[in-house]
């Protein structure tokens, strides 16, 4: 599958991440695409995920790397495994690399990305911040009542 179409897409999702080019990025998506993001939630439409990045990806860290692993597509559905890393510019976590591996799935329509969704553990990630015990457990049980929801 090399240098198919979902690669292409996954070269070019990468590469706007790691640039922090907004506008890059939301051409990716369709018009009203929606960018699930494990941290700050969901995004509509190509303003809000271009927003979404380079406000808050590029507004709270800096330095990004994003590989793509072993991608498997269909015409309508694309997977991929990863391995993401960023350097923090929150407050008393400057300067601290985070890194963790994860899924993510493209639901792909008419070339262009419909809903972007991922899947990592966050406390992972946050637990490279050195955040208080206490600042970690709250997030996690957010985490935690947001899976509960979901399950009727």
């Amino acid at each position: 599958m090399k240098d198919s179409f979902f690669e292409q897409i996954l070269c070019q999702f990468t590469d706007a991440v790691e640039t922090g080019d907004g506008r890059k990025l939301a051409e990716l998506f369709a018009v009203d695409g929606v960018y699930n993001d494990c941290f700050y939630g969901a995004f509509q439409g190509r303003e809000a995920s271009a927003s979404m990045l380079e406000d808050h990806f590029w507004g709270h860290a800096e330095g990004f790397r994003w590989q793509m692993f072993e991608p498997i597509a269909n015409a309508t559905v694309g997977y991929a495994r990863y391995r993401f890393s960023y350097v923090s510019k929150l407050d008393g976590a400057e300067g601290e690399r985070v890194v963790f591996e994860g899924m993510s799935q493209f639901t792909l329509d008419a070339g262009f990305i419909r809903v972007y969704r991922e899947e990592f553990n966050t406390g992972i990630a946050i637990s490279q911040l050195n955040f208080p015990a206490e600042r970690i457990a709250r997030h996690l049980a957010r985490k935690a009542a947001d899976v509960r929801a979901g399950d009727t």
